[in-house]
């Protein structure tokens, strides 16, 4: 997949041990469909995010401002992208407050907190193919194999693109 069209991803974390891991649970499950960049404040996210930043994971206590404050600021600079909060807080109306900012999810640290990100990040990868199902009344099956075969078209025109 080429660079332009990989999934962009950022985690915003100032523990780097459990970003670094993060990072490296997240490559193992997506591998190429995603690139990964970690941040240890939100200002500096903040600086990188764009119209092609997909998803943010963001820890709440963060030094500086804090996570719901970088929160709304990502939603005033880019809304399409999906923010996850991630906190060892289990506050629920920290939780509420995340969600009316425009927070996808809001998910505590701990046991099973991976699997949750991952499930989120493949919903966000493989809605081409909902917006097919949905907008079109296909089945997933034939949103799949058209999906496929698209982009193995593309794959070839540019290939042969290069070859001359």
């Amino acid at each position: 997949m080429d660079a332009q069209k990989k999934m962009n991803l950022f985690i915003v974390d100032d523990d780097k041990l459990m970003s670094i891991t993060l990072k490296g649970f997240l490559e193992i499950k997506f591998g190429i469909d995603i690139n990964i960049t970690i941040f240890s404040s939100g200002e500096d996210a903040l600086k990188k995010i764009d119209d092609t930043t997909n998803i943010v994971i963001l820890d709440y206590l963060l030094d500086g401002k804090n996570g719901l404050e970088i929160l709304k600021l990502i939603k005033e600079k880019n809304p399409k992208t999906e923010v996850v909060m991630l906190s060892s807080n289990e506050d629920i109306a920290l939780a509420i407050d995340s969600f009316r900012a425009g927070a996808k999810d809001y998910i505590v640290k701990g046991r099973g907190s991976w699997n949750q990100i991952s499930r989120l990040v493949m919903r966000v990868i493989t809605k081409p193919i909902r917006i097919l199902v949905k907008e079109f009344g296909i089945s997933k099956y034939i949103a799949i194999f058209l999906m496929t075969f698209v982009t193995m078209g593309l794959m070839v025109f540019f290939i042969l693109k290069m070859l001359r």
